[in-house]
């Protein structure tokens, strides 16, 4: 697959993928198919959206290759060792899929040690081609990866142009963790959209503050999944490839960080 990242175990990802949150399970199957068919090969869905059947019958429909497209999904209320066994064979059947590519733990709740354990396992047993964390900040991703024996493909957390995550790509980059983007396009909080300076530098290369703000993750090499239900915007949001973003631009941008969240979750 072009425009990869590699993984800690040597899986490809793709760099731009497609995110189903909070999507309908009665149009998440129509959205999926339609971003397959635009070009999109990474697709990020989860237990509690409700809506993993849904990709998988999409995936199924479209007659892609399974090495040709990229499904993660996510673990929610989990509490330990068994349940999270029992909920990754839910997830396999459920999606419809003899192995799934990414796992995240959701977030970090319940004995996260004992479900990632769980995951690891599964792993082995060749159920995941890869596994992860999500919204896992840097006291709880040291705690994991002090105790754990794979260490984390990926940690995808709230990141955007307002929120950067600067003191955590750190440790990840150290602990050679990839950083995935949600919400990066903050679901168009703090005035995303009409900011001055995404219009200023849009401008300069016909392109949308949103695609300005995608790249600027994508140039750092931060794994993006915007979500649209319009296939125009599942257009945009994929073409971003055409532009690079100068250093000075790159310094503007990341003056732009205001180091909290704009959710208030984690």
């Amino acid at each position: 697959m072009e425009n990869t990242v590699i993984l800690n175990n040597g899986v490809q990802i793709p760099k731009i993928g497609y995110g189903v949150y909070q999507i309908p399970s009665s149009e998440t199957e129509r959205c999926v198919t339609e971003a397959l068919n635009v070009g999109y090969r990474l697709i990020d869905t989860a237990q509690c959206y409700g809506n993993e059947r849904q990709v998988g019958k999409a995936f199924k429909k479209s007659g892609l290759a399974r090495d040709e497209v990229f499904i993660t999904t996510k673990l929610w209320g989990g509490r330990g060792y068994a349940d999270t066994v029992r909920s990754i064979d839910s997830s396999l059947k459920v999606l419809d899929l003899d192995c799934i590519d990414l796992l995240l733990i959701h977030e970090p709740t319940g004995d996260y040690l004992e479900i990632y354990r769980a995951m690891e396992d599964a792993y082995k047993a060749g159920k995941l081609r890869s596994i992860g964390v999500a919204n896992f900040l840097e006291d709880n991703f040291k705690r994991l990866t002090a105790n754990c024996t794979i260490i984390p493909a990926v940690d995808q957390v709230e990141t955007h142009i307002f929120r950067q995550q600067k003191n955590l790509r750190k440790l990840l980059r150290e602990k050679g963790t990839v950083h995935q983007s949600w919400s990066p396009l903050a679901c168009g909080r703090n005035g995303f959209f009409r900011n001055p300076i995404l219009t200023k530098i849009g401008a300069k290369y016909g392109k949308t503050t949103a695609q300005v703000g995608l790249r600027f993750l994508y140039q750092q090499d931060i794994v993006i999944i915007p979500k649209s239900t319009h296939i125009e915007r599942m257009r945009e949001n994929l073409d971003i490839l055409g532009f690079e973003l100068t250093p000075d631009e790159m310094t503007e941008l990341q003056a732009l960080d205001m180091n909290r969240s704009l959710f208030g979750w984690w």
